[in-house]
């Protein structure tokens, strides 16, 4: 792969070859500092609220699964990630004193 700079690294869109998924722009890079090289792309995990209420996870990317990085883009293959948690079955729920007025 070509040299860069972090800064130029930093405006480029992340985009999964996998399945196509948009993960991002590029937040920060990690680098080792004993040998300089790169070790990962940091993608910030979305806001919530304008950042009032968190963010999601980051995504780190390692170096080894960037494959093709272009002028606006990098391609990763990322192996499918684990989606959010499926919801729990709905419980069995008894009608409360309140509720059985409301009918």
């Amino acid at each position: 792969m070509g040299k860069w700079q972090v800064t130029e690294l930093r405006c480029k869109e992340v985009i999964n070859e996998v399945n196509g998924e948009r993960l991002g722009m590029v937040s920060d890079v990690a680098v080792d500092t004993e040998n300089g090289q790169v070790v990962s792309l940091i993608l910030f995990g979305r806001a919530h609220c304008f950042g009032l209420f968190g963010r999601d996870e980051d995504l780190h990317i390692p170096w080894k699964d960037v494959h093709i990085v272009g002028e606006e883009t990098i391609l990763v293959c990322l192996e499918e990630r684990p989606g959010p948690a499926a919801p729990p079955p709905p419980r069995y729920r008894k009608d409360g004193f309140w509720r059985s007025f409301f009918r």
